[in-house]
């Protein structure tokens, strides 16, 4: 087979493979309905093939929300109790109940195992041309993925059981405790530094340098190189190194699973793989997506709000080539004035609004000219006339980010609705429907297309970004700010994420702690309801209980049961919108669930669980 048609069959399988992400079951269940054993198929190229696209049915699909991908739901950035209620916000989590997908992670594991034991006979595959190079990337995607999922799960419960590298039988010894959290991730990024040997540094078009449209998806160096951003980043911050509040997470053998001796060490590190990452990608073409508008505001707002359907191939590092918010996504977070009438329910918290700063760059607290009691007179491309303003001139990313009572209508909408009114007898109010409404009077508007409607159905496929730009920018900061505070390169990263969103440069002369506060922040705002990320940095901080950062007890919003108009005054206050469990120390880590505790009667749960 020529190379090109080669391309063409990856593109295929894949394309395949992520139509069909969010089946329960395994990719590979059919196989032995049609009678192949393992030898078989590994003797049989394209059935090696659908193994190596079956790889990657578990990496995560961000923005499959409100019933897949429920992280965003447990922290406090988004709520969807409309509809479902994770079991962490009624205060139910147990073993038996718990939201980690370890057993799915497990299987992929196995599978990626089998296929690296079996891949280098396939004699098909090794007779093609660059046969020993196609095979070679095959086995790097896989040692990749196989260490993906592991740190996936590490996100999740922490220290994890790691299984055999050669795929188990079932005479095999399997009572395995827990590594420590130091050794996981010891092991994840050995096995990251095999895969990137095999990897190349992104997949270009034959003899060109020119990046092939059809291999999108595909594991390369700098995928590899920013995942390891992440994890440093994770393994340096104050859960996992010098943790003196929980030496009685240990095994049974007395063994102390997370690291209480702190090492500076760590952020260096950290800030030298996240620097990496950013030069490789910044090599090969990435960067901070922009795009241009008739003002320097409109330019920010274009820049920030287009990036997921415009500008991933320039921000995105690892991408993922379908994406659910075509589907379920769009639909629950659009306002009922949208043709068609969405959901209306992926609703924003009021601490998050809140903390969305205003056009000058300023904390809301902070600004002399934000007020709540006014209603704005003129109309703006971003909100109508009526308006309270405070949503008036605030920064780009609240209008990208966020429907508010008074937004201009995020997608195609209905004739004669042009704005979103969450008072309580508006189109997308309260009092119109039993429960497609956002309990705080705020939806999530992050990427929802201008064009999108429901009836008639109007999408616009796209693929979402599992790590972008911005975050790697973000990464070394951080990690720069703790391990050499005053360093440059803080301010400078940071302000590329500021400027492009039109916020001015950060205010020099910052202290270590009030840069931290700033960072955090950042990361707060650029990085909403992607990727778990709120709900991994309050854990790695392990701010859960602190002011601005809690998890759990009672969450705020607009009087929804108030208003008849859009400038009603009684629906503008701020009013308790619903009520999650009180912060349990627990809650740093999920639990492993009570079926595998039961099998390897070596692993022990976090203790409270």
């Amino acid at each position: 087979m020529k190379i090109s048609n080669y391309k063409q069959t990856v593109f295929l399988l894949l394309s395949l493979l992520f139509v069909f992400q969010s089946c329960d079951s395994d990719y590979l269940e059919a196989q032995p309905e049609n009678n192949l054993n393992t030898d078989a198929i590994f003797q049989n190229r394209n059935q090696t093939e659908r193994w190596w696209a079956g790889l990657f049915t578990r990496i995560p699909d961000f923005f499959n929300m409100p019933y897949g991908f429920q992280y965003s739901f447990m922290t406090d950035e988004l709520d969807s109790s409309q509809w479902n209620l994770p079991v962490i916000n009624s205060g139910a989590l147990n073993p038996a109940s718990s939201p980690s997908n370890f057993q799915q992670l497990y299987e992929s594991i196995r599978l990626c195992s089998i296929f690296l034991q079996n891949i280098e006979g396939n004699q098909e595959l090794q007779s093609l041309q660059n046969g020993d190079k196609i095979i070679a990337q095959y086995r790097g995607e896989a040692t990749f993925l196989r260490a993906y999922y592991y740190w996936y799960m590490m996100r999740q419960v922490g220290p994890v059981v790691i299984v055999p590298l050669e795929p188990a039988s079932p005479t095999d010894e399997l009572q395995i405790p827990r590594s420590t959290w130091d050794e996981s991730v010891e092991f994840v990024l050995t096995q990251l530094e095999l895969a990137k040997a095999d990897l190349p540094t992104d997949y270009f078009q034959t003899g060109t340098t020119t990046v092939d449209a059809s291999q999108i998806g595909r594991i390369n160096k700098m995928i590899v190189e920013a995942v390891e951003s992440q994890i440093l980043l994770y393994h340096a911050s104050p859960l996992y190194n010098g943790n003196t509040t929980m030496t009685d997470f240990t095994n049974l053998d007395g063994t102390q699973l997370l690291n209480s001796n702190y090492d500076a060490g760590r952020w260096a590190t950290a800030a030298t793989a996240a620097k990496r990452a950013i030069d490789i990608a910044e090599a090969n073409g990435k960067g901070l997506y922009t795009a241009n508008g008739s003002s320097a505001f409109e330019t920010a707002y274009n820049s920030v709000r287009n990036m997921y359907w415009d500008g991933w191939q320039t921000e995105g590092v690892w991408v993922r080539p379908s994406s659910a918010v075509t589907g379920t996504y769009e639909i629950h977070a659009s306002p009922r004035g949208i043709a068609g009438t969405a959901y209306n329910g992926i609703a924003v918290v009021q601490k998050l609004v809140d903390d969305f700063r205003t056009a000058s760059g300023l904390k809301i607290e902070d600004d002399p000219n934000y007020t709540e009691v006014n209603y704005e007179a003129t109309a703006t491309p971003y909100y109508v006339a009526g308006t309270n303003s405070m949503f008036a001139n605030r920064e780009a990313r609240f209008y990208a980010n966020v429907n508010f009572n008074g937004a201009v209508m995020p997608g195609n909408p209905k004739p004669g609705e042009t704005a979103v009114e969450f008072y309580n007898t508006g189109n997308s109010g309260k009092a119109g429907a039993p429960r497609d409404w956002p309990k705080t009077g705020f939806s999530a508007r992050k990427n929802v297309h201008p064009t999108f409607s429901v009836n008639p159905y109007v999408a616009v496929s796209r693929p979402a970004m599992l790590i972008r730009v911005a975050e790697l920018y973000l990464n070394y900061a951080e990690a720069l700010n703790e391990s050499s505070p005053g360093n440059p390169d803080i301010t400078n990263y940071l302000n590329r994420v500021r400027n492009r969103a039109g916020l001015p440069n950060i205010a020099s002369g910052l202290s270590q702690s009030q840069m931290r506060e700033e960072i955090r922040l950042e990361r707060r705002i650029e990085l909403c309801y992607e990727g778990a990320h709120r709900f991994s940095d309050v854990r790695r901080w392990m701010v859960a209980e602190e002011e601005g950062y809690k998890q759990g007890g009672d969450y705020f919003g607009m009087t929804m049961d108030a208003g008849n108009t859009l400038s009603s005054p009684e629906f503008h206050v701020r009013s308790k919108a619903f009520e999650r469990a009180s912060w349990q120390r627990k809650y740093y880590f999920l639990p492993y669930g009570q079926n595998e505790a039961d099998r390897n009667l070596e692993l022990v749960q976090f203790p409270g669980y």
